[in-house]
């Protein structure tokens, strides 16, 4: 295509949106609406609206002191396509062994845009297991998988991840106990917590690391007692089974599927 090809194709309110996207990408601490136009080397009055559609799309967030920076949605986006798709795929196989080892349904979470997203799940191999849908949308608050992609992220994803999630900073979720929680998570290394949901089940939830050593999804069995099943492990040892998965499962990860950003 030559210049006037180009020239005659050209989309300005897509370039510069785009422009201030990945202007934004290459900073940590964000920029003021000034200091993006300094840099883009445009007139402040050009980015106004442009920046306000951004934040109410949730693609950008404005921050203390006016400075503006990306949000997770993109991050969001991508997990969501090619590279999830694939790590739903290399776990299949790893999630129907942790259901037979178990006796236990089991399934497969991501971070996107707020909430964790179901990618892959198994049945369990007998008449009972609690089961949930692909393509659920469940809180990061009172799951563990929720618990578990928070936790195993820096300081600075978890507060951008939690705003996604909640409408203020003053939310009466976010006290001082969540947070030891989420810190005591990381060090064990797993989530054992009652369903909110459920009376009588418990989340037992595990990080998929990726190579970069961040969570890049969450592995969870939602364990009840078998009563008519007296060979199937218990609690602590299906812990130990899903703990096994996660560690396979981060290790082809590492190796052959690229889904960290």
């Amino acid at each position: 295509m030559d210049m006037d090809d180009a020239d005659r194709y050209r989309a300005p309110a897509l370039d510069k949106g785009l422009d201030i996207l990945e202007l934004l990408a290459s900073v940590e601490d964000g920029l003021t609406q000034a200091e993006i136009s300094k840099r883009l080397d445009r007139s402040p009055n050009e980015f106004y609206r442009m920046l306000d559609r951004l934040v109410r799309r949730g693609y950008v967030t404005k921050l203390e002191g006016d400075r503006f920076a990306l949000t997770l949605k993109l991050f969001g986006l991508s997990q969501l396509h090619a590279p999830t798709r694939r790590l739903a795929s290399f776990a299949t196989p790893l999630m129907r062994d942790l259901a037979q080892k178990t006796r236990q349904a089991n399934h497969l979470a991501v971070f996107d845009r707020g909430y964790a997203v179901v990618i892959a799940q198994q049945e369990a191999p007998d008449y009972w297991g609690i089961s949930i849908r692909v393509g659920s949308h469940v809180n990061l608050f009172d799951t563990g998988s929720g618990h578990v992609l928070l936790a195993f992220r820096d300081a600075e994803e978890r507060e951008l991840m939690i705003s996604e999630h909640v409408r203020s900073k003053d939310d009466p979720r976010l006290t001082p106990d969540f947070y030891e929680r989420l810190d005591h998570i990381r060090e064990r290394g797993y989530e054992m917590m009652a369903s909110a949901q459920t009376a009588g089940v418990y989340n037992l939830s595990a990080p998929i690391m990726g190579p970069d050593g961040r969570g890049i999804a969450a592995l969870t069995c939602p364990y009840i007692a078998l009563v008519n099943a007296p060979s199937a492990p218990d609690i602590t040892r299906t812990i130990t089974h899903l703990q096994k998965t996660a560690e396979q499962l981060s290790l082809l990860v590492g190796s052959d599927v690229n889904v960290a950003p």
